[in-house]
Formats: C-alpha cells, sequence, structure tokens
C-alpha cells in the first residue's frame, strides 16, 4: 500500500510506498501516527504546518460490511486538540481500492488558489478548482460527477468550508452519488478550506478490484463468519435496518437524557411526534423517493440510513440521524419532522456539523435570536450562514466562539465543541468521555449507552468510559461503523482472525485492548505536547450545579477519578 502527498505549497503530488512502521496501522490510529511524527503539535490549525490526512481502515476496500469508513484527521481549528472525524460513504473504500494507505494534504495553496485533486488509478492531478469555488455542497458534487463520471466518490466542502469556519464539515458521496455522509466534528472542513482544496474525486470504475489480503482463502472464511454474525445480531439484523439511529430516542427520553431547550430539562412531552417511529411512519406513508432503509457505503448490509421525502414524494433529507432529531427537536423545541429534515439539508448543502449547529442555535435562543419552537427562525438563521453575513459567519464558528460573543455563559462545550445530544447528568459515563476523550466532547470516541451499568449513577462510570474509549478507538483504525461493535465488541476474533488474513500474522495489534490502548497513548501524547493537561478534562459547571429535571440530576463522577482515566494498566 501507498501513501500520496499532495503539497499544495508547491503544486506537487508523490506517491510513494507506506512507511513500514505504519504497516499495522490505518484510520484513526494511522492520522494519531501521521500527525504525531509530522506535525508540530503547538501549530497553527488553519496554517501550513498542519496536515489533512485521509486514511481508510485496516480492514476497508476488502468487502467488509459496514467496513469501509474513512478516518479523516488534523489538528483541529475548533478544540486546538488532533482530532479525528470519520465518515461513511464510497470515498473510504475507493482510495483503499487504489491501492493508498493514506492521502496526506500538506501545506497551503498559494494566495488565491483554489484546487481540486482527481484519483484514479495509477493517475493523480491537481486541477484548477476556481469553478466550484462558492457552490453549495450538493451543486458542486452534482457537477463534479458530472465532469468525471457517475462511479466517482467524492470527498467536498461547503461555502463554510472555503470561509474556514470552524464548525465546517467534509461531505463524501454515498453509492447514489448523493453527499450525504460528512466528516463532521471538528472542523475539518475548515482545514481543507485553509488549504485551497474545494474537492477530491476519487475514480474507481473498477469495482470488482480489492484492496490487498495476505491470505485470500483464510480472508474468505473469516469474512464469512463476521457476515454471519451480523446477520444473527438483533440490533444490526433488525433495529437498525428498521429505525436507523433513532430508534435510541425511547431510551434516551426514558433516562431523563433529552438536551431539551439548551440542557435545561431531560424528557420532551412530543416525543411521539419526532421518534424513530414517527420517522419510519413518515417516510412509508408518503413512499416515492423515501427509504425507510438505506445504504451508506457500497456492500454494507446493516443498512441504517435513510432518506426522508417531503409531501410530493421528493428526497427532503438523507440521512436523518438521531443526532439531528435530538439537537434541532428536543433542543430547540421543535416537534415538526419536516422542519427538523430541512434544518438537517441546509447543514448538509452549507457544510455544517448538525451536533455543533444545534446547540449553537439553542445558545441563539439564549442569546434572544429566536425562541423555542421557532423553526422558520431556525431556517432563517442558517440562511444567515448561507449567505455568509456577519451574524451568519458567527454562528458557524462554534457553539463556544458564539455563545462568548453573545454573552451567553451556559454552553455545553469541552475543548471547544459541542456535546452531542445526550444530557451528562443523565448518561455519566458518556459525560466522561465528554471530558476525557483526546478527541474532545465527540460521543463517537465512547458511547457506553447500552452497559447494564445505571447510568444515573457515579460509581464504575470511568472504568466504563474507558473500556468503551478503547473499543472505539481500535474500531476507528479498522474503518468499521460503530454499530458492528454489538458483534465484535463480544467476539473480537472475529475482527482478529480478519486482521491476520488480511495483513499476516503479528503484522496489527490486538483487537481492541492493545490496539486501541496504543492509539489512545499517541493522541493524548500529541495533546500534551499541544498544552492540553488534565485540568482540561472538565465538563461546564453547570453541569455539576444544576440539577436536571424530572430526576434533579447533576453531574457527580469525582473530578480526581476522572483525572485517572488513562491509566490503562
Amino acid at each position: 500500500m501507498d501513501v500520496l502527498r499532495l503539497d499544495l505549497t508547491n503544486l506537487s503530488i508523490l506517491r510513494e510506498p507506506a512507511p513500514p512502521q505504519w504497516a499495522s496501522w490505518g484510520g484513526r490510529g494511522l492520522i494519531g501516527r501521521v500527525l504525531s511524527e509530522e506535525t508540530p503539535a503547538t501549530c497553527d490549525a488553519l496554517g501550513r504546518a498542519n496536515k489533512l490526512v485521509f486514511a481508510p481502515g485496516l480492514l476497508s476496500g476488502r468487502g467488509v460490511s459496514a467496513g469501509d469508513r474513512l478516518s479523516i484527521g488534523a489538528k483541529s481549528p475548533l478544540t486546538g486538540t488532533i482530532k479525528e472525524s470519520n465518515t461513511g460513504g464510497n470515498p473510504g473504500g475507493s482510495l483503499a481500492c487504489l491501492g493508498l494507505k493514506a492521502l496526506i494534504v500538506e501545506g497551503r495553496a498559494p494566495s488565491g488558489g483554489k484546487y481540486i485533486l482527481h484519483l484514479e488509478k495509477d493517475r493523480a492531478e491537481l486541477l484548477p478548482g476556481d469553478e466550484y469555488w462558492g457552490r453549495p455542497i450538493f451543486e458542486a458534487c452534482s457537477v463534479l460527477r458530472q465532469r468525471f463520471g457517475k462511479n466517482s466518490s467524492v470527498l467536498c466542502i461547503g461555502p463554510t468550508g472555503e470561509r474556514q469556519s470552524l464548525n465546517s464539515i467534509i461531505a463524501a458521496t454515498d453509492p447514489d452519488g448523493y453527499p450525504s455522509r460528512s466528516a463532521s466534528r471538528g472542523g475539518l472542513g475548515a482545514v481543507m478550506g485553509a488549504k485551497g482544496l474545494k474537492a477530491i474525486v476519487i475514480q474507481d470504475p473498477d469495482s470488482r478490484r480489492s484492496a490487498p489480503v495476505a491470505d485470500p482463502a483464510g480472508f474468505r472464511r473469516s469474512l464469512k463468519a463476521y457476515h454471519q454474525a451480523l446477520n444473527d445480531e438483533y440490533f444490526t439484523s433488525k433495529i437498525f435496518p428498521e429505525f436507523g439511529t433513532a430508534f435510541v430516542m425511547d431510551n434516551v427520553n426514558h433516562h431523563g437524557a433529552f438536551p431539551c431547550r439548551n440542557y435545561t430539562c431531560g424528557t420532551i412531552s412530543h416525543l411521539d411526534k419526532i421518534s424513530g417511529k414517527a420517522l419510519r411512519e413518515l417516510i412509508l406513508q408518503r413512499g416515492g423517493e423515501g427509504r425507510t432503509t438505506h445504504v451508506c457505503m457500497s456492500g454494507c448490509t446493516i443498512r441504517s440510513s435513510n432518506v426522508v421525502p417531503d409531501a410530493s414524494g421528493k428526497r427532503l433529507t438523507s440521512t436523518l440521524q438521531y443526532e439531528a432529531m435530538g439537537e434541532f427537536g428536543a433542543n430547540l423545541g421543535i416537534d415538526d419532522l419536516d422542519a427538523i429534515a430541512r434544518l438537517n439539508e441546509m447543514c448538509n448543502d452549507i457544510g455544517l456539523d448538525v451536533i455543533e449547529t444545534g446547540a449553537t442555535l439553542g445558545v441563539g435562543i439564549e442569546a434572544g435570536l429566536l425562541e423555542y419552537g421557532d423553526a422558520e427562525g431556525a431556517i432563517r438563521l442558517l440562511g444567515e450562514v448561507r449567505t455568509g453575513t456577519v451574524l451568519g459567519r458567527l454562528l458557524a464558528s462554534g457553539t463556544a466562539s458564539f455563545g462568548r460573543v453573545m454573552g451567553v455563559r451556559r454552553l455545553p462545550v469541552v475543548k471547544g465543541q459541542a456535546i452531542a445530544a445526550y444530557d451528562p447528568r443523565a448518561y455519566k459515563g458518556l459525560a466522561v468521555t465528554y471530558a476525557t476523550s483526546p478527541q474532545g466532547a465527540d460521543h463517537t470516541a465512547g458511547y457506553p449507552l447500552y452497559s447494564t451499568l445505571d447510568p444515573h449513577q457515579p460509581e464504575g462510570q470511568v472504568a466504563l468510559s474507558r473500556e468503551v474509549q478503547v473499543l472505539r478507538a481500535a474500531n476507528d483504525t479498522l474503518g468499521l461503523c460503530s454499530f458492528v461493535l454489538a458483534v465484535t465488541g463480544p467476539q473480537p476474533e472475529l475482527v482478529n482472525n480478519m486482521l491476520e488474513a488480511a495483513h499476516g500474522p503479528g503484522v496489527c495489534l490486538s483487537f481492541p485492548e492493545a490496539l486501541g490502548q496504543e492509539v489512545l497513548r499517541t493522541e493524548l501524547a500529541f495533546n500534551r505536547a499541544a498544552g492540553f493537561t488534565p485540568a482540561h478534562d472538565r465538563l461546564p459547571d453547570f453541569f455539576r450545579s444544576e440539577k436536571l429535571p424530572p430526576f434533579d440530576l447533576v453531574f457527580d463522577v469525582p473530578q480526581e477519578e476522572m483525572e485517572r482515566m488513562h491509566e490503562f494498566e
């Protein structure tokens, strides 16, 4: 496998064999290695020294169901920490099938330079991107696929990324060619925009090609066992295909963990209007282009995505996940699925992270810019972002920056990044992840909601968060969707057998403990070099002091216990 280096400072492209020390790394783990070895931890995240790394996982491009997620990473302009954000869609598998272990974007284009990168078998070229600059994501991706062919996968930023807004995403096209997937967290779209890169187009017309495996027969056997396990598991074969991530809403409401009205209450009375069941019924009722189940990447058997149609049956948004429904629904007091879908689609097109945007709009309500339940007001504010007004640029700067300028003190952020749509007072293990993860307040870095441990009690939550942070770090290194952890968590041999057959005996660290712990050590070392200490691993004070109705919960895991989070041995 090779590494492709794009240096935008001198507009050069170099393809070279991956260094031997990177042989056992992919995805999130490889990003940590590259940044630790090649990027000064104290660099300006939007400057020339930062590197933007695109890394398929160790199992990507090999026909593994839900195994083609693409990790994208850099020093985050939003958090100042190391950041990996991964996305579904087809680009991860396409890069691996081109024989690339990583694409590393370096430097910064000369002043005013705007480019796209075009990749295909045995060729990489940097092309002028002026005609695509300024276009929203849907339009840009459509034009690029018209130019380079319907078999092309695209990674693209929107106007927010071009403006280097701290809450900007990198979008990825799904198997339909629609840019419905994204690496959303951490403002990585701003890093791509700062370098002068609008889009990456990957042409992979031969869908039969795949990344190499060391033991083809052994890999086929291990792959068959893995796919059978996915088919046998209730969540991956029934719940996720039927309801997607919105199935968690009943459980979140039951535990009083909704981010209601800027984290002032944990339950909502209008759950029946925006629940996973209500979303499914709406899609089925409208029909047309709507899909209750949909693949986010080719070959995935879980099919947890969806396509939400409007009243006429035309696509309104894809995909609508729990996070958007929680942030735009419960957080903003909106009970209209159409309005939530419109907000979701606007974010996808402009290039905004829905989690960060929902939190920002919640703070905007406290600042007096709109009222709870005012869907049209929220849509109007996103229109300000689209047109690039001063208010729009402020809204796109992230919850922390926006809140400080507006004089709001109750900001649901850690290390500059908004927490996801679960109140930390009700899900205390997840709260520990928010506070201590090297990735900032990111639920995907350690999501412990299916533990038998009482989420309202402080005891055992640090150990639980440590366990799932290790598991997620390892999983993100493989390129696997987090939803497969229902299968691979209790059966790690399924993963280790595939790794050995793909890369050879003894090449990869054991999944999950050895692999995940080493990933976290690397990331923590980068953050320490950047100036972060355990003192930064804290939730905002109001989560410890304000009781959360209806259970009158506060976050009460001892800080001194959290400071021992990363003592793995």
